[in-house]
């Protein structure tokens, strides 16, 4: 059976395919997803996946949360700290002072490159621990207190 016939060793031309794309286009954030890559290599979604395996091997990539990956590139540094961390360090950043209104869930999907469900759940959290105030439904969430750098690490 020759290679092409044969699924050994497609997910090498996948992950090869791929990672030509990300050397040719600086640009490229984020990987095709899976489906796309299924339909484009008539492939199964093991063989897609273990593409991807390949390419988190080598450093090339890494998976994110909803099932998406990011490109990674030489010499980029990448927060792996969590959303309710990062979040938090916006208001030591943006220099909020306590009772100041915060940013949308909406915006800050936007700002994190995530979805406004996954924010709206690390904003809960922040609420929990007494950093943000909620105004409730349609009402602008306030800060309630500002988090020390030592406090968050």
């Amino acid at each position: 059976m020759s290679q092409a016939a044969s699924p050994r060793g497609t997910f090498h031309q996948i992950a090869d395919a791929l990672k030509s794309q990300i050397d040719d286009d600086r640009e490229m954030a984020e990987l095709p997803s899976v489906s796309v890559l299924m339909d484009k290599y008539d492939v199964s979604r093991g063989v897609v996946l273990r593409a991807f395996q390949v390419l988190r091997g080598s450093g090339d990539a890494e998976p994110v949360p909803g099932g998406r990956w990011r490109v990674l590139r030489r010499g980029d540094t990448v927060d792996r700290r969590p959303l309710e961390e990062q979040i938090a360090a916006v208001i030591t950043d943006e220099r909020l002072k306590v009772g100041a209104p915060f940013f949308s869930a909406s915006a800050l999907a936007t700002r994190f490159g995530v979805s406004r469900p996954t924010v709206t759940k690390a904003l809960d959290k922040l609420e929990a621990a007494g950093v943000l105030e909620s105004g409730g439904q349609g009402k602008v969430r306030t800060v309630r207190a500002v988090p020390n750098r030592e406090e968050r690490s």
